[in-house]
């Protein structure tokens, strides 16, 4: 196990792509660390830096206390398992997976069981004798991240004849993208139990936020090549420090209004439309400084419900409901203001709803974020002491 250090990590491809900028992220021993993001914002090339894979171009990456940033990938002892696989096409599943720890010299007796305990765990036991080319891209994933659970040092601790060097660090590269929504429901639960029993370091690299939220001690949320927040699972959902951490974690999405801050006698208000949101008397001095100032308004979809009076009703968005979406546990009505602004209400299964209905959806005003315009503008609720961004 180790602590893994980034110290302002920069990575330019070709002198002019910038796809890692001045990042820093201090993962601790025995740490799950998740860093989450959309496609192309530097997540990946992150990892492979750790990995050895790529070598910064500034900044320094330690493995405990040692400087990794010129140690070769089989020094740095980490346990990759990749999004595309990289098995050893003339190499069985068995063989695939009893490869390193070969390597480490485990007894053969201790590999066998090992590999079965591993191969059940993923459902693979079929697969052993058989050749990566003749799987798909799901078995393809399974035998890739078997290959690295082998190596958990939970099992190594229970060796008899010696115990063999393991990995300081696993890094997992989005390692259930090719799963099956079900297979990939309950092996991340069994990676949270395996991490749970080994106390391993881990890094995992994923866009799907629902893996981020359940896996991650901590997520670390990157756009752009740059780390936006880095935090526990529901200080991230409840105080996102920016517009684009609040509209990424979450399912749906928050919803996101454009409008004014007014100020109306004693009352401070947002404006939006033909919609006027009294925000309750502690925002007054938070904001202030923005009186007229175009901003947004952030509130999530369970933290609007349909009102039940039609006339007269304060706190609330007039739309009109454009689908109606029974999830079973919850129905996502889908609507639309008059002036065209989407949003989704999450509510009680059973709602009488349908589709073209004019209704009126009471907001919650404890629960709204104010931010100022802009794709990573700050949310203005929140004092910048004690964020991480």
């Amino acid at each position: 196990m180790a602590r893994v250090l980034l110290e302002n990590v920069t990575k330019v491809f070709d002198e002019m792509v910038r796809a890692v900028s001045d990042f820093s992220l201090e993962i601790a021993d025995g740490e799950f660390m998740v860093i989450v993001g959309p496609s192309g914002c530097g997540k990946t090339t992150t990892l492979r830096m750790i990995a050895g894979l790529e070598k910064p171009t500034s900044g320094n990456i330690y493995l405990g206390d040692t400087l990794a940033n010129n140690l070769a990938p089989r020094q740095r002892d980490v346990a990759m398992v990749f999004q595309n696989y990289a098995l050893y096409p003339h190499m069985t599943v068995y063989q695939n997976m009893a490869f390193a720890l070969k390597m480490r010299n485990f007894p053969k007796p201790h590999i066998n069981k090992r590999i079965k305990e591993v191969a059940s765990l993923l459902g693979i036991e079929q697969l052993l004798r058989r050749k990566p080319q003749a799987l798909s891209g799901g078995q393809r994933q399974r035998v890739a991240l078997g290959r690295a659970i082998v190596r958990d040092s939970h099992f190594a601790k229970r060796l008899q004849n010696g115990v063999p060097r393991n990995p300081k660090v696993f890094l997992f590269d989005e390692p259930l993208s090719n799963l099956d929504a079900a297979l990939r429901v309950s092996t991340r639960a069994e990676l949270k139990a395996l991490h749970h029993g080994s106390q391993t370091t881990c890094i995992y690299v994923t866009h799907d936020q629902a893996e981020a939220m359940t896996l991650g001690d901590r997520i670390c949320v990157m756009f752009n090549g740059t780390a936006q927040q880095t935090a526990g699972p529901m200080e991230l959902y409840e105080r996102p420090v920016n517009k684009f951490v609040a509209g990424f974690l979450g399912t749906p999405a928050m919803n996101f209004f454009t409008g004014c801050i007014k100020f109306q006698g004693d009352a401070v208000c947002f404006v939006f439309g033909n919609d006027t949101i009294t925000l309750p008397q502690r925002m007054k001095m938070l904001l202030g400084d923005y009186r007229d100032s175009k901003m947004v308004l952030g509130v999530r979809p369970e933290n609007l419900s349909p009102h039940p009076f039609s006339q007269h009703a304060n706190n609330t968005i007039s739309a009109t409901v454009n689908i109606v979406e029974p999830l079973g546990t919850r129905t996502d009505v889908h609507l639309s203001t008059d002036t065209g602004t989407k949003f989704i209400v999450s509510v009680e299964p059973r709602i009488a709803l349908k589709t073209n209905d004019a209704v009126k959806m009471h907001l919650d005003p404890e629960k709204v974020h104010i931010f100022e315009p802009g794709e990573t503008a700050p949310n203005v609720m929140l004092s910048a002491a004690g964020q991480q961004a």
